[in-house]
């Protein structure tokens, strides 16, 4: 995992590179999604909560219109014109470029700054990275450039920078929840409406987040062939998006669909249904029946939706068999990364010793496992 990182680490890194304290200072939380997996964009309902690993970035404005940062996390500088963005080869700075040309497409006249940014959120574990980092961006552009931070209409442009800038085509979760995360709460988020409802976490559990070691490049995965899977489904029930299909119509109709796509749409069907489902297990602080949802999520994304990998099937097998387990399934776009698990709170410490020794002797691989609770979203704190 990446080594961990407070304010106080990229404020004296600040002061090194640059001879005094910063103006100001942006955290944008990473997310881990407890339920509602690829049907953000089929229009659906997921419920990530923000957790307590970010990105930071320690600022102060330039006078003209360059954003020159220093990342710590690659040990590399980096710059651009905010009059002429061009993209370039991938890299970690082009999820700044593109969040700026985002946002300056709206007409906002952006200012330049300069600063370092580091990060303690695991790359390519599924736990979004690159909307913590996109969400951080756009927290910054607002401060030097003074116009009101709005998080859904900020998560929108982010989600477009990632989508038309970095090419690939994610929902709008990840950057939402990087805006709208609240202390203590997963959020229940309807992805075509994007009103959000804040649900408390039950405090005799814990979410534990199991981070397998593997890893799966997202813009050169199946991610963007299942997107195109689940438009052709709709298209075939004349529908806007999935989300528009029950199961009843999906049963009646789903026969004249090739196998495939058949099975692509049944997870996201069932998946919306579980996903509130589960919402409505948590206000009733029912951990146990929220903990069998989890399950079925990951069935179904094993089975149906093929996103899962053996790294993530043992891990999931290994968390379930433990006494203190609720539930665990494979959470973020798949094919490596990282499963989810709701422990019980007593059993938390010793939940994630056993099951990363369990992984490891069953894999090989060398995984990382923490207890991690819901914060709040992006936000400017002032230095």
């Amino acid at each position: 995992m990446a080594e961990l990182v407070d304010r106080r680490r990229v404020e004296q890194a600040f002061v090194e590179r640059f001879g005094e304290p910063p103006r100001g200072v942006v955290r944008s939380p990473g997310r881990v999604n407890l339920i509602g997996e690829h049907t953000d964009y089929n229009d659906g309902f997921v419920l990530p909560m923000a957790i307590d690993r970010a990105v930071w970035i320690a600022l102060r404005p330039r006078d003209d219109r360059h954003v020159v940062v220093h990342s710590l996390d690659y040990d590399e500088s980096a710059d651009f014109s905010l009059d002429s963005l061009e993209k370039g080869p991938p890299r970690w700075i082009e999820y700044l470029k593109g969040t700026a040309w985002s946002l300056a497409s709206t007409g906002r006249a952006l200012a330049g700054w300069e600063g370092i940014v580091a990060g303690d959120v695991p790359v390519g574990a599924g736990l979004s990275s690159s909307a913590a980092l996109e969400m951080a961006t756009a927290r910054a552009l607002a401060a030097v450039s003074d116009f009101d931070w709005q998080p859904v209409e900020m998560a929108k442009l982010c989600q477009k920078a990632e989508n038309q800038w970095v090419g690939v085509g994610c929902g709008i979760m990840d950057q939402l929840i990087a805006g709208c995360g609240r202390e203590g709460h997963a959020v229940l988020i309807d992805c075509r409406s994007l009103r959000t409802e804040a649900v408390p976490m039950p405090p005799d559990a814990r979410v534990a987040i199991l981070d397998t070691g593997t890893r799966r490049g997202l813009v050169d995965s199946a991610y963007n062939e299942r997107r195109r899977q689940c438009a052709a489904a709709a298209e075939f029930f004349r529908v806007a998006a999935l989300r528009d299909v029950d199961l009843e119509l999906f049963e009646r109709a789903a026969g004249d669909l090739d196998e495939t796509t058949r099975r692509r749409a049944l997870h996201v069907i069932t998946e919306n249904d579980r996903t509130l489902r589960a919402a409505d297990a948590l206000r009733r602080g029912e951990t146990s029946a929220f903990g069998a949802l989890m399950r079925k999520s990951h069935e179904s994304l094993r089975d149906d939706y093929g996103v899962s990998s053996d790294a993530l099937d043992a891990m999931v097998d290994c968390a379930s068999v433990h006494p203190a387990c609720l539930g665990a399934r494979m959470t973020g776009a798949g094919f490596g990364g990282c499963a989810v698990a709701l422990v019980r709170a007593d059993g938390a410490e010793a939940f994630a010793a056993e099951t990363a020794e369990a992984y490891r002797r069953r894999t090989g691989h060398e995984p990382a496992v923490y207890i991690c609770r819901a914060t709040a979203g992006a936000e400017l704190v002032e230095s």
